[in-house]
C-alpha cells in the first residue's frame, strides 16, 4: 500500500532541508516531493502498515524537531473539517479569559488543564468552571474577543483552502456561542456548535442552557454532517487539541491532534507539534503554492 510520509517543520524555529530529507529517504526511502521550501516535504512509499514506517523515520531524525507523519497515499483531498475552537483554531482558553475578570483564572485553568489532559469528566469539569463565573456582565464577549482572542496561525488558510475545492467546514466547541459565532465568522466556518450560558438582568447566572456540546456531541456531528453531505468517513477531517476530541479524531477519515496535551499526545491517530494549523494541508498532499492564502 502507498503511504505519504510528511516532514513538516516550523520554518522560523528550524528549518527543512535537503540534507535532512536525504537522511529519512536513505533509512524509509520513496520519491521526494516538496510542498513548501524549507517547511514541508513528502516521501512516497510503499509499505503494509503507517506505524512502522513512521517509526522507521523518526528514528532516522532522532532529536530534530520535525513532525513525522504518515498517511495512505489515496485519498487525501478531505471533503468535510470538523474543528474543535479553544487552543485548536483560536489561541486561548476563552473561559480562562473570563475566569480572568473575576480574579479566579489560575483555578479555572487548572481544572482547564485537567479536562484537556483527560483527567476529570468533561461535563462536570465544564460546569465547574462555569459556576465560577456567575455574575459577568454580558458585554464581556465583546471585550474579551477583541482583546484576548487571537485566530490561530494557518486557520484562515486551512478553511478558505479546503473551501476552495468544495469541502465544508464546521466548528464544534464545549466552548460557548457567543465566541463560536465569531470565530465561525472571522475565520469562514459554514456552521458552529457551542454551548449556550444562562444570563439573567445581563449577567451570566453560572449555569449553562440546553444540552451540553460533550465529547459525544461532537462525534455526533461528525457522523451527522458525513451523512447529511453524503460523505465516506474516509473523506472527513476532525482536528482538536484535548481528550474531549478524541472519539471524533478516531472516526475521522484523518483526525489530528494539534499540539495536544500530552496524554492526549500520545493516543491520537496524527499529532501535529510543530506546525501551523497549513499542516493539515500538506497531510493532505496540497502543496502551499495552491493555498488560498487568509
Amino acid at each position: 500500500m502507498a503511504h505519504a510520509v510528511c516532514l513538516i517543520a516550523d520554518p522560523e524555529r528550524a528549518p527543512l532541508d535537503g540534507a535532512t530529507v536525504a537522511v529519512v529517504q536513505r533509512v524509509i526511502g520513496g520519491a521526494a516531493r516538496w510542498l513548501a521550501d524549507h517547511e514541508a516535504c513528502e516521501l512516497l512509499v510503499e509499505a503494509a502498515g503507517g506505524d512502522e514506517i513512521r517509526a522507521q523515520a523518526q528514528a532516522a531524525l532522532g532529536d530534530l524537531p520535525y513532525d513525522v507523519e504518515v498517511v495512505p497515499a489515496a485519498g487525501r483531498r478531505k471533503r468535510l473539517l470538523v474543528s474543535d475552537m479553544d487552543s485548536t483554531v483560536i489561541t486561548v482558553e476563552c473561559i480562562d479569559e473570563l475566569a480572568d475578570y473575576l480574579g479566579v483564572k489560575p483555578e479555572v485553568s487548572a481544572i482547564t488543564r485537567r479536562a484537556m489532559n483527560g483527567e476529570l469528566d468533561f461535563v462536570a469539569a465544564l460546569q465547574a468552571r462555569v459556576a465560577l463565573l456567575e455574575g459577568l456582565p454580558v458585554e464581556i464577549f465583546d471585550e474579551v474577543f477583541r482583546e484576548r482572542v487571537k485566530i490561530m496561525p494557518g486557520a484562515r488558510t486551512l478553511v478558505r483552502t479546503m473551501r476552495s475545492w468544495g469541502a465544508r467546514a464546521a466548528l464544534v466547541s464545549g466552548g460557548f456561542v457567543p465566541f463560536a459565532e465569531r470565530v465561525r465568522d472571522a475565520i469562514g466556518f459554514d456552521l458552529t456548535q457551542a454551548n449556550r450560558l444562562e444570563t439573567m438582568h445581563g449577567r451570566l447566572t453560572g449555569r449553562l442552557l440546553g444540552p451540553i456540546r460533550s465529547p459525544k456531541s461532537k462525534l455526533a456531528l461528525l457522523r451527522q454532517l458525513t451523512r447529511v453531505f453524503r460523505l465516506q468517513p474516509g473523506e472527513t477531517l476532525a482536528v482538536g487539541d484535548g481528550a474531549n476530541d478524541l472519539p471524533m479524531l478516531r472516526a475521522a477519515g484523518l483526525g489530528v491532534a494539534f499540539r495536544p496535551t500530552p496524554a492526549v499526545a500520545k493516543v491520537a491517530p496524527v499529532t501535529i507539534r510543530r506546525g501551523d494549523l497549513t499542516a493539515l494541508l500538506y497531510l493532505q498532499g496540497i502543496a502551499k503554492g495552491s493555498f488560498v492564502s487568509g
